[in-house]
């Protein structure tokens, strides 16, 4: 549901942390966003347990989770994000929505997500310079991948395998039996 028309990142970035909690701004309105349910938000944390200590023994970048970014003039958190190393330099402590885009997306549906929203967000990702976009069912056990090389539907037999992070992969069917 829609709340407040015409923000800009600007105005979004001064409302007050407990109103911008748990919203986005999509196409200049405040639209709220559901809490994650605890499959959600196991999966994420798992999956960042996995990510962060690879990319920084490989010194490949930043692993950050539900942090804002500027897409165009829309403030989206994905729920886990990847930025190069050449990008650590442009994160922000100042701003909620930072400046840039991440190098890799990664959402993962929640019981209240429509998968046509889902899938605007990653096209609106790609379009704004994101290179790879996940996006991770576990309901499914399915990931839709969207990049410059590939758009793929994989099952939990395929591998989570992100281009932008070489080197690293895991089994589908082993990340989503975990939750």
């Amino acid at each position: 549901m829609a709340t407040a028309a015409g923000l800009t990142i600007d105005d979004f970035e001064r409302l007050p942390e407990a109103l911008a909690r748990n919203h986005e701004l999509v196409d200049g309105e405040l639209v709220a966003m559901s809490g994650n349910k605890p499959q959600h938000n196991l999966l994420r944390d798992f999956l960042i347990e996995l990510l962060r200590p690879f990319v920084r023994e490989h010194r490949l970048g930043v692993v950050i989770a539900e942090q804002e970014f500027d897409f165009t003039g829309n403030a989206h958190a994905p729920d886990i994000s990847f930025l190069v190393e050449a990008k650590r330099g442009l994160l922000n402590p100042n701003f909620r929505v930072q400046r840039f885009v991440p190098d890799l997306a990664i959402e993962i549906v929640s019981t209240n997500d429509a998968f046509e929203t889902l899938a605007k967000k990653a096209q609106r990702y790609r379009n704004c310079g994101t290179a790879e976009v996940w996006i991770l069912s576990a309901e499914t056990n399915q990931a839709f991948v969207f990049s410059e090389q590939r758009r793929a539907i994989l099952d939990d037999r395929d591998e989570f395998r992100p281009e932008i992070i070489p080197g690293f992969a895991i089994r589908l069917g082993d990340l989503f039996s975990r939750y």
